[in-house]
């Protein structure tokens, strides 16, 4: 099984490029911007995360000695290409966005500087973590709106593509705002905290379901979450209140029930029903079961008493929108601004910066992208992450991504807060001297004006 962070998990088009460029001396500087072209459908605005996992593997870029055998026997290339390979180390620099700020389309949201068999090698990895973790934080913010002030806990690693994406995914939705995850790894990694509550297959080992809630707590006397729903939900609600008298005398506390299936806004009510009227109001409720920000709105409009929900598979697999339209296009080559002019795919040439604008209340109103240089009013977004291949700064806390993350959701707008689509898309300006720009590089290249939108 190949590391996530071999150098050979690329396209191939990737290394045939390297060759071709090392084979003509093409190794002056190139500028490489990220961006999503368009919003999915129903959506507002994207979340940026997934920075750190694309610097650490920047900085240990570098091909292994079974790595370069496999090049030298593919037979897809000459064998002195390998020599070059074992060279090869990222030098350059990178701009970005911070993670958790929110983005829109079109602008760039990672700038990659660096000679050109550098730039492009990156690519293919580069957008496969910055990616994910975008669109999974994008997923989990939405989720986050939908539900102000509950606790939100990721339960996906089951139903992701795979390890690592259950243990990114787990990291995204910690910085868009989720509470914790029930994936293990994240917190001995990540740090992140980590819920678990009990399975129905334990309830089901036992003859009688108040001996398995009574076993379940005594392993647990700290406080536990009770699972309700294995038979009959409010009968088993009845009997946590008549065991929660029997082990508070021993002094085993409550936490929590859970409800994972049927009309969990009907239950909710009831089941808090027969805990308060047993007594337990301090005990929380906490639901799952094919939950997404969609169902979140509507149980909480239903006025369903639920303190936290776990949400799974469509978090960590963006059921609704599973992917985005990402790419990474070169701006720059050789102090010369380039601009793909692609029908449908046209880019803005050359370094560019997004200026964001604010309202008197405070709220997202409006950006401005232009040209590196070409000062704006309003607040840059991207800063220099990497200098000559190493970090400026040391990587950020997960606390201090989901406190900007939490900033810039209560900024946004209303419209872009709701979960449909907004009457209007934020806007986004195209700055005269960018304009510019892309009218030069199409007069220098022989082309009809074809600007991007």
């Amino acid at each position: 099984m190949i590391s996530p962070g071999s150098a050979l998990l690329t396209d191939l088009y990737q290394l045939t490029m390297l060759h071709a460029y090392f084979t003509h001396g093409m190794r002056e500087t190139a500028v490489f911007e990220m961006f999503v072209r368009r919003l999915p459908p129903g959506r507002n605005f994207f979340m940026a995360t997934g920075l750190e996992q694309a610097l650490a593997f920047l900085e240990q870029l570098r091909f292994t000695a079974e790595e370069l055998e496999w090049v030298e026997r593919s037979g897809l290339f000459p064998r002195e290409f390998a020599r070059h390979l074992e060279q090869l180390r990222f030098t350059g620099e990178v701009h970005a966005l911070p993670e958790g700020t929110v983005f829109f389309p079109n602008e760039p949201i990672l700038r990659v500087i660096a000679p050109m068999p550098q730039a492009q090698l990156v690519e293919t990895r580069l957008i496969n973590l910055v990616h994910f973790e975008t669109l999974v934080a994008s997923k989990a913010a939405r989720c986050v709106l939908a539900a102000p002030g509950k606790l939100l806990v990721d339960f996906g690693l089951r139903r992701a593509h795979g390890a690592e994406a259950g243990l990114l995914a787990a990291r995204a939705a910690y910085v868009a705002g989720f509470g914790g995850t029930a994936t293990v790894p994240a917190a001995p990694a990540m740090g992140i905290p980590v819920f678990g509550t009990m399975a129905h297959s334990f309830v089901q080992a036992h003859d009688d379901e108040v001996a398995a809630f009574e076993r379940f707590a005594e392993a647990f006397p700290g406080g536990t979450v009770l699972l309700l729903d294995t038979y009959d939900t409010e009968a088993a609600a009845a009997k946590v209140v008549r065991l929660a008298k029997r082990l508070r005398e021993r002094g085993i506390g409550l936490k929590g029930v859970r409800l994972d299936s049927g009309d969990l806004a009907a239950l909710a009510r009831s089941v808090r029903r027969i805990l308060d009227e047993g007594g337990l109001r301090e005990v929380t409720i906490f639901a799952s079961g094919n939950l997404d920000e969609a169902r979140l709105a509507e149980l909480l409009g239903a006025g369903a008493p639920v303190d936290g929900f776990g949400v799974g598979s469509s978090l960590v697999t963006s059921a609704d929108a599973p992917f985005l339209d990402i790419v990474y296009k070169l701006q720059e080559y050789a102090g010369r601004a380039r601009r793909k002019r692609s029908t449908g795919k046209a880019t803005w040439p050359g370094r560019k910066q997004v200026y964001r604008h604010y309202s008197g209340d405070g709220r997202l109103d409006h950006d401005v992208v232009s040209i590196e240089g070409d000062r704006q009013a309003g607040e840059p977004l991207l800063a220099p992450v990497m200098r000559n291949g190493k970090r400026l700064a040391a990587p950020e806390s997960l606390k201090a991504m989901r406190e900007r993350a939490a900033a810039q959701l209560a900024r946004l707008p209303e419209a872009l807060r709701a979960l449909d689509a907004a009457p209007e898309p934020y806007r986004v300006e195209i700055a005269p001297a960018l304009r510019r720009l892309a009218e030069e590089v199409d007069r220098a290249t022989s082309a009809s004006p074809v600007l991007a939108k």
